[in-house]
């Protein structure tokens, strides 16, 4: 018999029997990633697309991380590493949790992963049993929610619009826990709203997790570096640290020192949990890169002076772009304290348009469609994030394509 796989993976094998797990079908393709892919091949076609749906940064990987990679190729350091990281990298983390976050931990509370998502999707494969419960404030970054049907737990969604600075409440979080919760996720600063959490916000929403000993923290650092306001950065632990041995900080070099592409992010937080997060990984990536480990390090252990030109520049973009928004008919748009996103309230937009016909739907997915077709600006539709209604946008493009793009959307929404 003569037949390959695809043949009978194809839509068009209509006798085909093969069924996915239930598993993948209850998460879906990320929609970031997706909206980027669909703006790269719409621009490859020979449309002018400008895309502002990507979640990285545009500037390249500073000068003397990519040199400490290149040496590490030379000297041949190729092979395998310890599954949960070499040990100068964790030092490295280690040290830098003392120095940013006044935090303390040992070299068996910190795990090296392919990526923050991956430290993510590992803990959460590694705490949550079917039907606990992950409470997640929407708006959340796009893969919280799936990565918990994936470990077949319930995502409880805590709706955290605008008029409350998109952050959850001690009041709301209270009310969302209950004997099933597992997992407290929060994020400061949030993708995709750039909302920071105040230090006695925190402290507010930590007096109540201490009364709910049976729920984990997890709190995902990863746009720490990029900090729009100036004020310095907190998380829960530095407002409660109590919570140390039931919490897990989440962080990388993504974001800080424009590393998307090297895929490292490390997790801290108590040796047991570490340690089932490695066995997990043993089975499934092993370690991270050896070469993007030494870029990392680097990163870590050298000048954080390479940071401050790149906030500088987001600082200049976010500005501009807030106050275009708020100029703009139907939209409004907060101020962000990090990240380089801005996610404007377009309800009012999408109600005007669609009255007028030129939405068929009144949703911002929708309006994401219509932008795209007829201005060729891709956004991210705030549904993506758990929030009808918004969408949003990475100011990490030059000036001139945020000019163009705002200037685009303007007059469709006159």
């Amino acid at each position: 018999m003569n037949f390959n796989m695809r043949d009978m993976l194809s839509p068009q094998n209509k006798g085909c029997k093969l069924e996915l797990s239930a598993r993948v079908q209850a998460i879906k393709e990320s929609p970031t990633l997706a909206v980027t892919a669909r703006a790269a091949r719409l621009k490859a076609e020979g449309r002018d697309i400008i895309g502002l749906g990507a979640g990285e940064p545009d500037f390249d990987t500073p000068q003397h991380i990519k040199d400490a990679a290149k040496k590490a190729i030379d000297d041949g350091f190729t092979k395998y590493t310890p599954v949960s990281g070499i040990p100068s990298l964790k030092n490295a983390i280690i040290a830098k949790l003392k120095r940013d976050n006044g935090l303390d931990y040992t070299a068996r509370e910190v795990i090296v992963g392919v990526g923050g998502k991956q430290c993510i999707f590992n803990l959460a494969l590694a705490v949550l049993n079917p039907g606990d419960e992950v409470v997640i404030p929407a708006p959340y970054w796009v893969s919280y929610a799936d990565i918990a049907l994936v470990a077949e737990a319930r995502p409880v969604i805590v709706e955290c619009g605008i008029e409350q600075g998109f952050k959850i409440t001690p009041a709301q979080l209270d009310a969302a826990i209950t004997a099933k919760t597992k997992i407290f996720m929060i994020n400061s600063p949030s993708n995709p709203t750039g909302a920071v959490y105040t230090l006695d916000e925190l402290k507010a929403l930590g007096e109540v997790l201490k009364c709910h000993p049976h729920v984990l923290v997890a709190t995902d650092d990863m746009y720490e570096h990029v900090n729009l306001s100036g004020v310095k950065f907190v998380n829960i632990l530095n407002a409660t640290p109590e919570l140390k041995d039931r919490c897990v900080v989440l962080n990388g070099v993504s974001k800080a020192y424009s590393m998307t592409g090297w895929r490292i992010g490390y997790a801290a937080g108590p040796e047991k949990i570490i340690k089932a997060m490695e066995i997990l990984q043993s089975q499934s990536t092993s370690n991270p890169t050896s070469i993007s480990q030494v870029a990392a390090q680097a990163a870590l252990d050298g000048d954080q002076g390479c940071i401050t030109p790149m906030v500088e520049a987001f600082r200049e973009r976010h500005e501009f772009v807030v106050r275009r928004f708020n100029e703009m008919k139907g939209l409004k748009c907060l101020r962000a304290g990090g990240a380089f996103y801005a996610f404007p309230d377009a309800r009012e937009a999408i109600a005007d348009l669609h009255r007028r016909g030129t939405l068929a739907e009144a949703t911002d997915m929708a309006l994401s469609e219509y932008l795209l077709e007829k201005t060729g600006v891709a956004v991210v539709p705030g549904s993506a994030f758990g929030a009808e209604g918004y969408f949003r946008i990475s100011f990490a493009t030059s000036m001139k394509n945020l000019e163009m793009a705002l200037e685009r959307i303007q007059k469709v929404l006159e």
